[in-house]
Formats: C-alpha cells, structure tokens, sequence
C-alpha cells in the first residue's frame, strides 16, 4: 500500500525516528510494525520536535494542519491517498464555482475532518438521507456533492437521490472516484454471502470499510464477525459451519488474513479455495523524494 511504503522508505532513507500524524492506516498491526522499525504516530502536530520528518496519513489532512506543519518548519511526506486528494481539488472547484458543497460521509472520520478542512467555502456533511432533509438550504441554490471515498456506490446511492430529489440544481463527481478496494471488497462479499455458512472480516474495529464489509454479510443473512487476527475467533462461531468465507479490509496485511486461516486450521480440517474477483493493478506513484530511496 502506497502509504505504508512512503513511511518504509522514509525510515529507509532518513533513519528513525519518522513521524506520522494519526494511524498511516486503520490497522494496529500495520501500526505496531512500524513503530518497531522508528515510526512515532501522532495525534496532533506539536507532538512533533521542529523539523523532523512528518508523514500525512493516507486519509489526508486539513490546509490548517498544513499550515502549522509550514510553520513549524516540518519536512513533510504527504502520503494523502490520490483518491482522497482528487476529492480535495473537485470539491475546491465547485466551490471556486459558486456552488455550496455536500459531503456525504461519516462524522468524525479522519478522512472527512480532512476534506471539510480543505474546502475555503461553504460545506455541509450527511451521513444519510435523514441529514439531507436536515438541511438548512433553500431548494434552488446551486449545489455538489463529494463523497468520502471509503463509502461505495452502494452506500452513497440513497443519499445522493435524496439530494437530487430535494435540490433543483445539483452536480456531482463520476463514480470513479469512490475508492475501487472498496467497492471491489463489497462486491466481492455480496457474492460470497451467498456460497457459506459463516463470514470472517480480518480488518481493525476502527477500520470503516472493514466493519462495512461485516455488516453487508449480516444483512445478507449471514452470520459476520470482525477480527484483527486469528486469536480472535471463537471457535463456537464455526461450529457446524461446513463453508466459511474470508474476506479483509482494505488496509489489511495477508499476513493477518493466513493468521486467521492457521487459526482455522487449528480448529479443524481446512480446504482453502480463491474466488474469483476483480484483479487489483492500479499503483500509485510515491513522492519523488522516495522514488530512488
């Protein structure tokens, strides 16, 4: 994953310790790893010693955290998914057109606490339909809206209807900006759902895609856990379970999905078979400072 290389290869190139401003990605044992070889992850920036190197995590941060990493005389990695910064710019364009902005995502996350403190104009979040009725704004006023980029087409779909159902004159961004491990990962679970008895998703309890992925099995009918790893599992979950799927979050190590498999076995026989999906090949490329670290 592009934001867990860029801080390997700032460790690489400028020896330990590296700072991080929140959790690279939602996953502790990516986390946990990356403190033993000198990463230190913060929450806030004054935690930062004046110019040491400082990574933004890939969920991106907001122009006042920016600004203060500027100030302080912070060297900066910006490790900000693509995607998300893609979100950034359209969003600061519709703003630069007059157009007042809705963010659909979820309250609270870092990735909308970024995009919110990106945009220089006027920005409003819902999370559902309930928040778009909420809304403070006459009918006719021209309107976009932006998506956090952790939600799929499936998520986002009732929200933006009711939007366009609500407000004359609205625009929005092509699907292709909502990030494809995601809608690739709850694609993939809705099909498996319906070929097992019992559904496991290997991903952090912070992590928003993954427990998106336990709930779509659920409503499926299937029964779903979320775990970090194998020793979470209780073997009762399996009991007279003859088919179980296995699916992770997007920012899940395999080494945490063969975990969860090895606990398996440890359980009873097991027979691993890979189902088709959709082939994964889009890279990002990293800041050119890294390239040749």
């Amino acid at each position: 994953m592009r934001a867990i290389d860029i801080v390997e290869r700032a460790l690489e190139k400028h020896g330990p310790p590296v700072y991080v401003r929140h959790e690279i990605v939602h996953n502790r044992y990516v986390v946990e790893s990356l403190k033993t070889k000198g990463a230190r992850f913060v929450e806030d920036l004054s935690e930062v010693p004046a110019g040491a190197i400082t990574v933004f995590s890939a969920h991106g941060v907001s122009r006042a955290v920016e600004d203060d990493a500027q100030s302080r005389g912070l060297s900066v990695l910006d490790a900000t998914c693509p995607l998300v910064a893609k979100v950034h710019k359209e969003g600061q364009r519709y703003v630069d057109h007059g157009r007042t902005v809705i963010l659909i995502g979820h309250a609270g996350h870092p990735e909308v606490e970024g995009t919110l403190g990106q945009l220089s104009g006027p920005v409003y979040l819902v999370q559902n339909q309930a928040d778009v009725s909420a809304l403070d704004i006459p009918s006719d006023t021209p309107l976009a809206y932006i998506t956090q980029t952790t939600l799929s087409v499936d998520d986002t779909r009732s929200t933006i209807l009711a939007i366009k159902k609500r407000f004359t004159n609205v625009i929005g961004p092509d699907i292709r900006d909502i990030c494809y491990a995601t809608q690739n990962r709850q694609t993939a679970v809705r099909e498996l759902s319906k070929k097992v008895d019992l559904i496991l998703v290997v991903g952090a309890s912070n992590s928003s895609n993954s427990n998106r992925l336990r709930e779509i099995g659920a409503e499926a009918g299937i029964p779903s856990y979320l775990v970090a790893d194998g020793s979470e599992i209780d073997p009762a979950w399996v009991s007279g379970k003859s088919t179980i799927g296995i699916t992770a979050g997007a920012s899940a190590p395999e080494v945490l999905v063969n975990d969860v498999i090895d606990a398996l076995r440890g359980i009873g026989p097991v027979e691993v078979e890979m189902l088709p999906g959709v082939e994964e090949s889009v890279e990002f490329r990293l800041p050119n400072e890294l390239v040749d670290a």
